[in-house]
């Protein structure tokens, strides 16, 4: 069964920083590119930045570059979003998946909110 299980979401300050991870499961995740994707309130969904397999090399959405980094650990399965500078139009449920969207996790709710 294909798993992608994200967490480190939460409620943070205007400026602030938090890391979002997703745990992969079911697959074989290196060998996909990965994306990561969110869902403002009451929006569709926003591409933010996607990784190729082997790490390299990163894209980023104009809204979120210079702020975001993307990156894998392919030994642990994982997907991260390392997120500075946070602003309020950054809130929303983040989602991993990979490059063709075949397979998605349940989603981390990030807040930015003073």
């Amino acid at each position: 069964e294909v798993q992608l299980v994200e967490s480190g979401g939460g409620l943070v300050q205007p400026g602030g920083s938090l890391r979002l991870s997703c745990v992969a499961s079911g697959f074989t995740f290196s060998a996909h590119a990965m994306r990561w994707v969110r869902q403002a309130p009451g929006k569709g969904l926003e591409w933010v930045s996607a990784i190729n397999s082997a790490g390299e090399p990163a894209t980023y959405a104009p809204s979120v570059k210079g702020r975001f980094t993307i990156s894998r650990d392919n030994n642990k399965n994982a997907l991260f979003l390392q997120m500075n500078g946070l602003k309020p139009e950054d809130t929303g449920v983040y989602y991993c998946a990979n490059w063709r969207y075949d397979y998605w996790g349940q989603g981390t709710q990030v807040t930015v909110s003073s």
